[in-house]
């Protein structure tokens, strides 16, 4: 790659029109170092930041920017060559960051052509003579290699495959996010504005303050209980143990028992205290994190969400324009404050994609709140872990692991629990409640008893008698028949409701206040729902019947029964379904439960039945074909790390949480939602869907593809927006205003894949 400029270029190298590759090169060097050196990575991402278009310094290039589109030029691989051939195994792992800081991070060998190997081999891979890139960084030090000692990570063996793929992972999410940060401040008007509504974030110190006063002005208007009286404590305990170091937590608070403001409370006084830079909120289903951003957002003052950030996997932001856009922070979460689902977290962790890991480094010295822990994916469990303790050892985060049921992912430990835990689990957890067990005990506010088999009859019969009643099953199929039994009783109309993943997210809000009402007033209200209802929806029921589920899933349910305690007690009941359980995750939970009810019959929910629970799911789980690491992503990236070869995209296709692939299609179930089918159906072919997106997801429902082109072929969907890209149902007698989409007409019989959702 040495040699003079050749003379056909111009003395000007550009990298984009309007800016020079010297200037960008610089730029971007020293922005990833910046990220970098919040981990001690700074040389690392440097060395990246001068090298990543180095390629841009050749003839061919220089022709495409000043016009002529239609060349394809390869301009990310010569930088690669350059750190791989003269750096060794350091230069080898930023290759990968290099060669992929637009396509994604490649495998490193494969039988595909984009795998590392195969670039950086020249008789592969011909590259356009770029040698005048030593001249474009003239009078700058030479891109060198990280020094010898520069690993910020523990390099003992075990486990350093994984610790070398989550590193380049973090290197390479400091030269993307740079990179295109810098792209955008030499771009246009808008992408001027969004570089713009980066800045003037609030400190962390500022919405401490904040989430104090509003916290004080909660208190005042609190009514003396004793649920109150616990959630202030449970408040006092977080703020007491934010001063404890980085690392590890747990916080195992009954529900209802305020753990979504105080685990915030927590995280805010914990940054505080040791200089964290954001809060990252991960909560467990799409369906709520609307609520809890507004929960935080009116506790910190930011109505119009310009400093508390929303983002999980069905908002595409890279797409989006329009006046109500998703926020930038939605790329990089440079944020202070974002809530996002598990979905868009773990799969970032381990996804190849540039775009989706461009917001990894601002997970070093943040604090990760984890809101009901137990929900983490089984299947995934192990890389999960090592994600999460590796977050904590080398990143200078903070893991909050926040749950009602705490999931028993400590490792064995002989002066705990007699040694049992989960082997390869986490080590030095530290519980921020000085006791779970007492807690559990102040907050009792149910009687859990166990039923046997119940007919749906004999179940509608039963729920006919109560005046205030709440139902869980684990399917739609199950929920809908439920419902239609009770519907058939006289006079059960009255106050009956349903709920389910069915109805659009509009429709069920609106379904909500409607059940709220009736709750305050003393009506009648018969709700059946799916486990939708668990994912922390506000009500309060005197009694709450729960088809047979896991611990976990019971506990849930009876978080919305006697939530305030204003009952000496509330009634749960659990039940199996005359049709049995569907195989797979329901099946198994509700097996393991089974397997710990005698020993703890008086107490299903007390904290050792929970741990106990957990301990045999897994134990079931890890001895079974699925095991806790299905895909054997810790295998496989330790397979060839000694010769710093590892399969990152193959691991970024495969780590689905959701395998299954869904559409969403939109239901025109008001006004809103007409408008936003109008709009879309009025943009032209290369148009961008803008908002219009955003607002939509308020008025659609996902469902299999396989369903989707069922109901199209009866033309019961239609296309819409430019090339068809939308579904929209047009035939709304199909849509019914008390359950949702009415997919069960024709074969009530038949199990369908739709079946096994939760929701």
């Amino acid at each position: 790659m040495g040699g003079d400029m050749p003379d056909s270029l111009p003395a000007n190298i550009l990298a984009r029109p309007g800016q020079t590759l010297h200037s960008h090169l610089l730029h971007v060097a020293e922005l990833s170092q910046q990220f970098a050196d919040r981990f001690g990575a700074g040389p690392w991402a440097q060395a990246c930041g001068l090298l990543h278009d180095i390629g841009k310094a050749s003839g061919k290039f220089q022709e495409r920017v000043r016009g002529n589109a239609a060349l394809h030029v390869d301009h990310s691989t010569a930088g690669a060559r350059h750190a791989a051939a003269n750096w060794g195994g350091a230069g080898r792992l930023l290759a990968y960051c290099v060669a992929g800081h637009h396509s994604g991070l490649p495998d490193g060998r494969s039988n595909e052509d984009s795998c590392l190997e195969r670039r950086l081999d020249p008789a592969r891979r011909r590259l356009e003579d770029c040698s005048a890139w030593r001249n474009v960084l003239a009078g700058l030090a030479e891109p060198a290699p990280p020094p010898a000692a520069a690993w910020p990570f523990d390099t003992r063996p075990e486990g350093l495959g994984f610790r070398l793929a989550f590193f380049v992972r973090m290197v390479f999410s400091c030269l993307v996010d740079a990179d295109r940060l810098d792209a955008e401040a030499a771009g246009d008007s808008e992408s001027l504005e969004r570089s713009a509504r980066r800045s003037g974030y609030p400190g962390i110190g500022a919405l401490l303050t904040r989430l104090d006063a509003a916290l004080q002005e909660k208190t005042k208007a609190a009514k003396p209980s004793e649920v109150n009286r616990v959630r202030a404590e449970v408040l006092a305990a977080c703020r007491e143990k934010a001063e404890l170091t980085p690392g590890l937590f747990s916080l195992t608070v009954p529900t209802g028992g305020g753990k979504t403001l105080s685990s915030l409370a927590f995280a805010l006084e914990h940054a505080k205290r040791h200089g964290l830079s954001r809060i990252i909120y991960v909560i467990p289903f799409t369906s709520i994190i609307e609520q809890n951003a507004k929960v935080f957002r009116e506790a910190l003052g930011d109505i119009d969400g310009e400093f508390v950030v929303e983002h999980h996997s069905n908002l595409a932001p890279a797409e989006d324009a329009g006046d109500d856009r998703p926020h930038p922070a939605t790329e990089n979460w440079d944020a202070p404050v974002i809530i996002t689902t598990a979905v868009q977290f773990f799969e970032s962790l381990f996804s190849h994609k540039a775009g989706r890991c461009r917001k990894l480094h601002n997970l070093a010295n943040s604090v990760i709140i984890l809101d009901e822990a137990q929900m983490l994916p089984v299947p995934y469990l192990r890389p999960c872990l090592e994600a999460l303790r590796e977050l904590t050892a080398t990143y200078r985060a903070s893991v909050v692991l926040c749950t009602a049921t705490q999931p028993a992912l400590n490792a064995p430990n002989p002066s705990e629990n007699g040694g049992e835990g989960l082997k390869g689990g986490l080590v030095g957890v530290r519980e921020i409640m000085p006791s779970p067990v007492a807690l559990h005990a102040a907050l009792k506010r149910v009687q859990v008893r166990i039923l046997g088999e119940l007919s749906d009859a004999d179940l509608a019969a039963r729920l006919a008698e109560e005046r205030q009643v709440l139902c869980i099953v684990n399917t739609r199929r199950q929920a809908r028949r439920l419902y239609d039994a009770l519907r058939a009783r006289p006079g059960a109309l009255d106050g009956l409701f349903h709920l389910s993943a069915l109805m659009c997210p509009q429709h069920r809000t609106a379904t909500l206040e409607r059940i709220r009402l009736a709750l305050k007033e003393k009506r009648p209200c018969r709700v059946v729902s799916t486990t939708l209802v668990e994912a922390g929806v506000d009500v309060d029921f005197p009694v709450v019947y729960r088809a047979a589920g896991g611990i976990d899933s019971i506990a849930q349910a009876a978080g919305r029964c006697n939530r305030e305690g204003l009952l000496e007690h509330g009634e749960v009941f659990v039940f199996q379904p005359e049709n049995g359980l569907p195989p797979g995750h329901f099946r198994r939970t509700a097996q393991a439960a089974r397997s710990v009810l005698e020993k703890h019959r008086a107490d299903l929910l007390h904290p050792d039945a929970v741990r106990e629970y957990f301990l045999e799911l897994y134990w079931k789980v890890e001895t079974g074909r699925d095991g806790l690491d299905t895909k054997d992503i810790l295998e496989r990236l330790g397979h060839d790390a000694s010769r710093g070869w590892f399969p990152f995209k193959t691991i970024g296709q495969e780590f689905q949480l959701i395998e299954n692939a869904t559409q969403g299609l939109l239901i025109p179930y008001d006004e809103a939602a007409r408008n936003v089918v109008r709009a879309l159906d009025a943009l032209e072919r290369g148009e961008r869907a803008g908002g219009l997106l955003r607002r939509a997801q308020r008025h659609s429902i996902s469902l299999y593809t396989r369903e989707l082109e069922r109901l199209e072929h009866e033309g019961a969907v239609r296309r819409a927006g430019p090339g068809g890209q939308f579904f929209v149902l047009c035939n709304m007698s199909l849509y019914s205003p008390e359950v949702g989409l009415d997919v069960f007409r024709d074969d009530p019989g038949v199990q369908m894949p739709e079946d096994l959702i939760a929701g």
